[in-house]
Parts: C-alpha cells; structure tokens; sequence
C-alpha cells in the first residue's frame, strides 16, 4: 500500500505516521517512510539517528530521468524499493526513511519542484506483496494543488476536534475528489471523550476510521526525543486496527 498521511498543521500527521510505520514493521513488512514535510520530523519521532546526512529526494532528478529513458522501442524498468540507492535513504529494522527536504532559509521559495521529484518518485516505484510506503505530508493542501499524491491507494487526514482543523480537511476531501481520489478517510487525534467524536461527526458526516486518543506519555516522548511508539501501547493498538481496516478495502 502507498499511504499518505495529510490534515492542518500541528494536528498530529507525524504522529501518526510513526505509528502507522512502526505497526507495520511488527505486522512484518517492510516500509518506506517519506517525510514530505517542509519542516522535517519524522526521523527523530522514528529513532533515527543523522537523519540531516541523507540526501534529500530532491536530488534523485538524474536518476528517475534515466530511468525512465527510452532504449530503442522499450522502455527502461521501473525502480522497486529496494533498489533505490542508499545514499537517499536511512535504515533501521525493516523501515527505510527518506526526506524530501528542508526549507533551509527565508525567501528560498516553494518546494514546487522537490514535489515534482516526490510525484515522479511515487509514480515510478514498484512494491512487492510484503512493502508499503507511508507518506507524512506537509501541511494543509499545496500537495494537492500539485497532485503529489495522485497515486497513492489510500488518503488519511488527521483531525483534531477544533474547527478549523476540521475546515482544512474538508477543503482536503474536496481536493482529493478533484484528482479522482477515492480512497479518503479521516482519522482523529487526541481525543479526549465521546463528545469530541460526535463533535467531528457532526463537522465531518461519518466516523473517523481511526481514533487516536489524548496521551501524556506521547507527548512526555515526543519533548525528549524518544521513539513514540515505545511511549504508547493504545495507540499502537490503534494504528493496527487502522490498518486493517485499510487492507478490507483493497
């Protein structure tokens, strides 16, 4: 599966990503994490170390070039996960993580074009039947005005129970259905009580496939750096119920 993870800023994407990726590798796959956030921080929610040493996909131009170049009357074959070259990505377990790149400096314009690698990268990889890319957005919907995720199989946008967290995802959907993307669901993130799901409900018109509920201790790991998927076992729960969910609708 490709899974995009999008919604409002500070709603919880990253959060939810490292979950949804470390529950994957217990489920025994191999995952791709791509954070395309223009603030990075996937890697430090995953564990990982250096993260800053990896070359940004912005930088794989040449190589998806090539390799969708024309050879005589064929075209060259499409790259699979794991042939992508190691100096673009980091390993740890069976989660590999990549980054498209950090916005380094005031006026240095948009990611346009690290976004168009992203498109080209998402469109051109091949999965086996054991692997599965998760996807953290950046925020609100440039991603979709650009349609960067135009093919992946599943849409996730993270709500909190606030309007205007609720607003951004609404305009998300409108988006998604704009691209053809049929495969939209919300998930909710630290929720406090019931009142709160029927508070999104009733913004939203359906139940949250995913409900992620408020957690202190994610919140203590998140300040000092830890993994978070140590700091909670409901949310883990929660991340591989989600996941099963998204693997009945194939």
């Amino acid at each position: 599966m490709k899974i995009a993870i999008s919604g409002k800023g500070g709603v919880g994407k990253t959060t939810i990503s490292a979950f949804l990726v470390k529950a994957l590798e217990e489920m025994g796959r191999k995952v791709l994490a791509i954070d395309a956030d223009p603030s990075p921080h996937l890697a430090r929610v995953l564990g990982f170390k250096n993260a800053s040493n990896i070359r940004p996909i912005a930088e794989m131009q040449e190589l998806l070039q090539e390799r969708s170049e024309r050879n005589g009357p064929f075209y060259k074959l499409n790259p699979k996960v794991d042939d992508l070259p190691e100096k673009f990505m980091q390993q740890k377990g069976n989660v590999r993580l990549m980054v498209v790149g950090a916005i380094q400096q005031g006026g240095a314009g948009c990611a346009c074009a690290d976004n168009a690698v992203l498109k080209s990268l998402l469109n051109m990889l091949l999965l086996s039947q054991d692997e599965d890319i998760v996807l953290d957005m950046e925020a609100g919907v440039e991603h979709l005005g650009r349609g960067t995720i135009s093919s992946v199989d599943h849409l996730l946008v993270v709500v909190q129970p606030y309007k205007g967290s609720l607003e951004t995802a609404k305009k998300i959907e409108k988006l998604a259905k704009d691209l053809g993307l049929n495969h939209l669901e919300f998930v909710a993130n630290n929720v406090e009580d019931e009142s709160d799901i029927d508070f999104i409900v009733s913004e939203l018109g359906r139940r949250p496939i995913g409900i992620f509920w408020s957690s202190k201790d994610v919140r203590k790991a998140e300040r000092v750096s830890l993994p978070l998927y140590d700091a909670c076992p409901q949310c883990m729960k929660a991340a591989k119920d989600l996941l099963k969910q998204l693997e009945q609708q194939r």
